[in-house]
This record gives C-alpha cells, sequence and structure tokens, in this order.
C-alpha cells in the first residue's frame, strides 16, 4: 500500500509545482469577479458616474464621463431592477482584441430585470498597476 501512495504524492507534488500560473490566474478571476460584483452594484442603484470613477484608466481615456452616464442610462433604465444575476464564466486573458496587453478577466453572467427577464451581461476587467481589478468593457444583451 505504501508504494501505490508514494507514486501519487509525487504526481500530486509534480502538479503543484507545475501549475504556479493556474493557481495566479485563479486567484486573480477571483479577485476580478470580486470586483466586478461591486462595481456591477453601482450601476444597479443607478451610480452610473461613480462607475465611471472606478473605470480602468485605459477605459476613461477611451470614454468620457458624460458619454458613459448616458450610454449607461439607456442602457440599464429600460431594463428596471435588477431581479438576480449568476455568474456564468470567468475567464483570464493576457491579451483582447484592441486592447495592449495585460492583465483581463473576461465575465458573463446571466442576469434578469423586472422589465426583460433574461439578459447577458459581459464585463472586462483589467488588472491595474496599483494591483486594482477595474472595469475596462461592459456590454449587455
Amino acid at each position: 500500500m505504501t508504494s501505490m501512495r508514494k507514486p501519487v504524492a509525487v504526481i500530486a507534488f509534480l502538479l503543484l509545482l507545475a501549475a504556479p500560473g493556474a493557481h495566479a490566474d485563479s486567484e486573480a478571476t477571483d479577485a476580478a469577479v470580486e470586483a466586478a460584483e461591486v462595481w456591477l452594484a453601482l450601476a444597479d442603484s443607478g451610480e452610473y458616474e461613480k462607475s465611471w470613477d472606478e473605470a480602468a484608466d485605459y477605459f476613461k481615456n477611451a470614454v468620457t464621463r458624460e458619454k458613459w452616464v448616458q450610454s449607461l442610462h439607456a442602457a440599464r433604465k429600460p431594463l428596471g431592477e435588477l431581479s438576480s444575476r449568476e455568474l456564468k464564466s470567468a475567464d483570464y486573458k493576457t491579451a483582447m482584441p484592441g486592447a495592449p496587453d495585460g492583465r483581463y478577466v473576461l465575465m458573463q453572467f446571466a442576469s434578469s430585470f423586472s422589465a426583460k427577464a433574461e439578459a447577458i451581461e459581459t464585463v472586462t476587467f483589467m488588472g491595474e498597476p496599483d494591483g486594482e481589478w477595474r472595469m475596462a468593457g461592459y456590454f449587455i444583451k
């Protein structure tokens, strides 16, 4: 029985050594999802200005605060109040189309609102130089 445990222990140890990046990706993904949930709560409560204030610098350089507030208001107001939201996927990436290489987490949430029973919210969060995860993209369909 001892001879069977030794190879399993060695394999488990080798897997741990081979996957430090996967662990770091998992931690980054968890942190980004947590940040996204906080950010989405701002949008849910109509704090559109603050949602822009809390966005990644990359996003703020591409979209003015005023344009963001108008766009988010136009997209979210007709949906009504949030009824539910469930994370469906969260993928760690180091490159995104049209954006500089970096750390990103692309998330999709299945959401329900009082005036729209089924919606998909796609949120991209970007790892900033200060270590924080901030919104770099939001789309609702």
